[in-house]
């Protein structure tokens, strides 16, 4: 009788493969019937999916480049639809073109391209990160209108050079927005450090996507020729599916760090519910607006000194609101707005008290605009303290001219200094990272003495 001396598999999921050792001592492995076909998905598996799958990925991996998938087809085929409208816009089969004037087309498209990328990394290159899902959303809308815009171009011959150059910058902030945004997602699906692995497999999958739409386009480019009707209907098919396709991406994705509006929800819910409750990252990802114009800017982190403080005297305010020594706090309740000044000593715990207590003065805005002066204010009726805060801070925001301008820093910092610990310590145990933040905050970093300053000046 065959003794069984060893069992091995590659990967988690993969069929085992057992060795025997016979009555003589040479080892035996086991013949499986369903072998070739296990070897074919394997090989499929190594090919195009990074090693260690699933468990080298993020849950939301595979999710994702199903609709990655299609979208990246759709995109292929209307790019060769736009492609076909600029060939024929820039010349080809006129014999009257000049390949000198469509040179210089080209290299005024190209060029326009390199400054609006230059431009749009410079303007919104540090957003891309903490909004990597609108943005990429964003972009791939974006590289639907370029198409649109190129299809368009040859019937307007007079003015082709100009639409080549607005269609040239459209995609040059596409490659900007789509090459940033699909670094920030790898480094999220990415969770044994193979980010690199992850990139290559995620070009692979999209290279095959590419040439199965290349094949598409051989097939369907005799057909389109001269056919603008069909022409348009197949874009606006293709369209559709690619923005639809690219919304279930983004919206399957599930981050569990805090960028501002995943953590204005979570920090809603929690002041909202009678049971402070926390929202796992699944349900505050499914909440997160990802369509730019939905988003909202409620509070600025790391802001410069002027923005908010005009005297002296406004310093020594803000320092006796302050509950924590490494930001002050500023509330402009006219534009909705709270502007935060960190310092340099400050670290990613300090960044999530001030970024809470700011979203505790924008529960109470929400709970004057919803229930009015006198509204309803959820709070635990068991927790007397709180709910008197709670009342104070909605006071001071409903009515601003008739209380002390510093009165809804204080009492916010009051009622943070009491909530924050528990809800830090529940965020975590809830699957939320809090090692590192994504609040967009900015660079501005500054260093105060303000015990010293009130015993210098008497105050």
């Amino acid at each position: 009788m065959d003794l069984l001396v060893f069992r091995e598999t590659y990967g988690t999921r993969s069929s085992p493969t057992t060795y025997y050792s016979s009555y003589d001592g040479k080892l035996k492995r086991n013949a499986n019937s369903s072998f070739s076909f296990s070897g074919i998905i394997l090989f499929f598996k190594t090919v195009f999916l990074p090693q260690g799958y699933p468990e080298s990925v993020s849950s939301d991996y595979l999710t994702y480049q199903i609709w990655d998938t299609v979208q990246a087809f759709s995109s292929s085929i209307t790019g060769t639809l736009a492609t076909h409208a600029m060939l024929k816009g820039v010349g080809v089969g006129d014999e009257t073109a000049s390949a000198a004037a469509a040179t210089i087309t080209w290299l005024l498209k190209d060029g326009t391209g390199m400054v609006g990328r230059i431009v749009f990394a410079w303007y919104r290159g540090t957003s891309l990160d903490s909004e990597a899902k609108t943005w990429r959303l964003f972009a791939d809308v974006l590289n639907d209108l370029a198409t649109c815009v190129e299809l368009v171009s040859p019937l307007f011959p007079g003015y082709f050079t100009l639409i080549a150059c607005i269609s040239g910058l459209m995609k040059s902030i596409v490659g900007v927005a789509g090459g940033a945004t699909r670094a920030a997602l790898t480094m999220h699906q990415a969770r044994r450090n193979n980010m690199a692995d992850v990139s290559a497999k995620d070009g692979s999958q999209e290279t095959l996507v590419n040439l199965s739409a290349l094949i598409v386009g051989l097939i369907i480019t005799p057909t389109i020729s001269g056919n603008a009707s069909l022409t348009w209907l197949l874009f606006f098919i293709f369209t559709s599916l690619h923005i639809y396709a690219n919304y279930c991406a983004v919206s399957c994705v599930v981050m569990e760090m805090f960028n501002q509006e995943r953590f204005h929800v979570v920090v809603q819910e929690y002041l909202n519910s009678l049971q402070r409750r926390i929202l796992i990252p699944t349900e505050a990802n499914a909440q997160e607006p990802i369509v730019i114009g939905f988003r909202q800017e409620r509070v600025k982190l790391g802001v410069p000194f002027y923005k908010s403080f005009k005297s002296l005297d406004d310093l020594k305010q803000a320092s006796k609101s302050s509950k924590n020594p490494l930001y002050l706090l500023k509330c402009i309740p006219r534009q909705r707005l709270i502007n935060i000044i960190l310092h340099h000593n400050s670290t990613t715990r300090d960044h999530l008290q001030a970024a809470f207590q700011a979203e505790i003065i924008c529960h109470s805005f929400n709970q004057i605009q919803k229930f009015g002066k006198l509204g309803k204010y959820d709070m635990d009726v068991n927790d007397t303290i709180n709910q008197t805060l709670q009342r104070k801070l909605a006071a001071a925001v409903s009515e601003p001219s008739s209380f002390h301008e510093w009165e809804i820093e204080r009492t916010s910092a009051e009622l943070c200094d009491r909530l924050f610990p528990q809800f830090l310590t529940e965020v975590k145990e809830r699957g939320w990272r809090t090692d590192h933040c994504l609040l967009g905050i900015d660079e501005w970093r500054a260093e105060w003495d303000l015990q010293g300053i009130a015993e210098k000046k008497g105050y």
